[in-house]
């Protein structure tokens, strides 16, 4: 139900006034709270009147007395208080539209969600919203937010979105940004179709709204093999990958003597994709655009790097860790650097053929529980499996945050009956690999 609380923390003022598991919050202020926004905005003063509506049906009026930016102490049991805003654009290149029949309900659902982009990192392409959208993202200073972009070319936008009200796009940013709003921007870039002049022109036109617009993530379209009636795309190979990195990299060392770093960055996918070198840690400015790929194998390293010391020396143990094809190369390289520094410890490497979407797809995070049940059932497994928590799903539409299911509703649990293994969640930046290998060796 809207608005009911599912969570008051001892201690907490809730728990002061004898508000309850259950109660409704029905307003703050006088203001009607629609939703974690409204929520955030209103009860940040230090004065506050709020309503509760408990569970006979009373209704309290309470006056509250706190510190500023002092929160009541409650969680409600919607994240968001209420169903998130579908989108309503056609992308030629929407990875939900690239879905097979038959998955959970909550997978076809397409949020473009002003809420979940400030909550929870989500990317809204800002065409489905409102006049009244805007001006609120401005009024509460819901910042940072995270804008799909794709292409400040405002034919190109209509005709990549399939939406004849998206070219304004370019328009929305920079009044946010102009409101003091701090924007993270992405690209999905599609050969052919926005990279190229067209590509250039769009990261030139957000650098001039640097640095409310802080970075820009450049990430390639994804192709599974459910595109039936749906616009022709291609793949980026070696050369055109390697094209796009030598384009871009031109304007990356323009902004870098401008700024002291590149604004722009693409996904390691380009780098690999193209057998090019991955940059060092200074290029990625404190690793923000990790969740679109970007300077993941970087930090991988790193952290094996800073890590590897601490392995312990004295024990032994055997892992199986899992990976997509486009990691694969790297994870078997810390995996024998494990080994080497601790040769008792045993790490096989499997490369996990994405057959439920497509050979095509290699990311890791894309990852199905049967793909790996199917491509491991008969294999000679180490004690535990080793995974990276991106396989997992994470978002509102799940019962909890700490429910661990892959994309096809497998979950881990099932995961490991299948494989009589016990798993092991790692950090998809491995910055906990050592410790969880430290953890589950026995001394000898």
């Amino acid at each position: 139900m809207k608005n009911q609380i599912a969570v008051v923390k001892p201690g907490s003022i809730a728990e002061e006034m004898e508000i309850e598991v259950g109660d409704l919050l029905l307003s703050i202020n006088g203001e009607p709270v629609k939703d974690i926004i409204d929520y955030k905005f209103l009860i940040s003063d230090e004065f506050v009147n709020i309503e509760i509506e408990k569970k006979n049906g009373e209704v309290w009026e309470l006056e509250i007395e706190k510190d500023y930016d002092e929160d009541l102490g409650v969680q409600f049991k919607e994240a968001i208080l209420d169903r998130p805003r579908s989108c309503h654009n056609k992308c030629i290149f929407c990875f939900i539209d690239q879905l097979p029949a038959g998955m959970r309900e909550t997978l076809y659902f397409k949020d473009d969600d002003s809420r979940l982009a400030f909550l929870q990192g989500n990317f809204v392409t800002l065409t489905n919203m409102s006049e009244e959208d805007i001006e609120r993202i401005i009024k509460y200073k819901i910042s940072p937010i995270n804008v799909s972009v794709h292409t400040t070319n405002p034919e190109l936008r209509m005709r990549m979105t399939n939406n004849r009200f998206a070219g304004n796009v370019y328009e929305r940013i920079k009044r946010m940004a102009e409101a003091g709003i701090k924007i993270n921007c992405q690209v999905v870039l599609c050969p052919g179709i926005n990279d190229g002049d067209e590509i250039e022109k769009t990261i030139e036109d957000l650098y001039k709204l640097y640095p409310q617009v802080e970075n820009l993530a450049v990430v390639p379209v994804g192709v599974t093999k459910f595109r039936e009636g749906l616009f022709k795309l291609d793949l980026y190979n070696k050369k055109t990958a390697s094209e796009q990195l030598d384009r871009i990299s031109r304007l990356q060392d323009k902004y870098i003597k401008d700024i002291g770093k590149p604004f722009v960055r693409l996904s390691d996918e380009f780098y690999v994709v193209a057998d090019r070198q991955i940059p060092d840690a200074e290029f990625y400015s404190g690793f923000k655009q990790l969740e679109d790929g970007v300077g993941v194998i970087r930090i991988f390293r790193n952290y094996i790097k800073e890590s590897l010391s601490d392995l312990k020396k004295e024990v032994k143990g055997s892992f199986t860790m899992l990976t997509g094809a486009l990691a694969y190369e790297e994870i078997a390289k810390a995996a024998e650097e494990i080994t080497s520094a601790n040769p008792k410890i045993k790490i096989e490497v499997k490369k996990i053929i994405n057959n439920f979407f497509g050979e095509t797809i290699t990311v890791a995070g894309l990852i199905t529980g049967s793909d790996i049940i199917e491509q491991l059932k008969d294999e000679k497994l180490g004690d535990y499996i080793m995974i990276p928590d991106c396989m997992l799903r994470k978002g509102y539409e799940l019962a909890s945050n700490d429910e661990k299911i892959f994309l096809d509703d497998i979950t881990v649990e099932g995961l490991s009956k299948a494989l009589d293994r016990n798993i092991l969640i790692c950090d998809y930046t491995g910055e906990d690999l050592i410790q969880i290998i430290n953890e589950h060796c026995k001394e000898e």
